[in-house]
């Protein structure tokens, strides 16, 4: 029994960061494009990117991953802090001076050239980042309700009676609005 539970616990961390999730999880439709998006080391060059982008903490990197997901992935600081770590060692970050307390990063000359040589990986593990943010949006039960009311008035306002060319072109002018304010969003 010592022994399976040492197995499971050297499987949990070769798995990480996503291993905490459970057994499985990562396996799911959205726990697999996340899990997929942070092997071999990408959290690196993210936590590197969002870094040069601005010097932050660990914490602050966390809630920034949480956000640019929509809530879909936060990495734990099990596994952020030894991130940190490892870039630091290796030159690419380096405590920002001036500030008591937590501390704050940023990217060092040789952290920037390294960032420039890995821009598309970057930009691609990016891109991912933003479609686990929108699929996390789209599987919102305010953002479902949403679509679920407008089906909803749009079969009821078809289903009672004649509508007129005056008045399909209010509806279409109305969901017109709803995609642009959307997009502005």
């Amino acid at each position: 029994m010592r022994h399976m539970h040492h197995h499971h616990h050297r499987a949990r961390w070769s798995r990480f960061p996503f291993g905490h999730a459970g057994p499985g999880h990562h396996r799911g439709r959205r726990g697999g494009r996340l899990g997929r998006m942070f092997e071999h080391g990408d959290l690196r060059h993210v936590l590197l990117a969002l870094i040069a982008e601005k010097p932050s903490h660990g914490y602050e990197l966390m809630r920034e991953l949480e956000e640019r997901t929509g809530g879909a992935y936060r990495p734990s600081p099990g596994v952020v802090y030894p991130t940190l770590a490892m870039l630091e060692d290796e030159g690419l970050i380096r405590p920002a001076g001036g500030e008591s307390g937590r501390k704050r990063f940023e990217v060092t000359d040789a952290g920037g050239a390294a960032l420039e040589q890995q821009r598309p990986m970057v930009e691609a593990i990016f891109a991912r980042l933003n479609e686990a943010a929108a699929a996390s949006a789209l599987s919102s039960p305010k953002v479902l309700r949403a679509m679920e009311n407008l089906k909803t008035a749009l079969r009821l306002r078809l289903s009672n009676g004649p509508i007129s060319e005056g008045q399909i072109e209010a509806i279409a002018a109305a969901l017109d609005e709803a995609a642009a304010k959307v997009e502005r969003i």
